[in-house]
């Protein structure tokens, strides 16, 4: 389970920073829209993606029994 997590924490992470830039390199050449999106939905759902990452880490390193 804990290999789970790290993947989790690993996948959800990178997902969110590729969101986020993209998000920020989008808003500053103008654009409001991304995809149907707009660029604040889209940098939201990347600190999402990087809170979730976030909590897999730390469910992991729990798990471990490290303190």
């Amino acid at each position: 389970m804990s290999k789970l997590l790290l993947w989790v924490g690993r996948i959800g992470g990178s997902a969110g920073v590729v969101l986020s830039v993209i998000a920020v390199l989008a808003r500053v050449r103008g654009m409001y829209n991304l995809a149907g999106f707009q660029t604040g939905t889209v940098l939201l759902a990347g600190m999402a993606a990087m809170l979730v990452g976030s909590l897999g880490y730390l469910a992991a390193i729990a798990e471990s029994g490290h303190t």
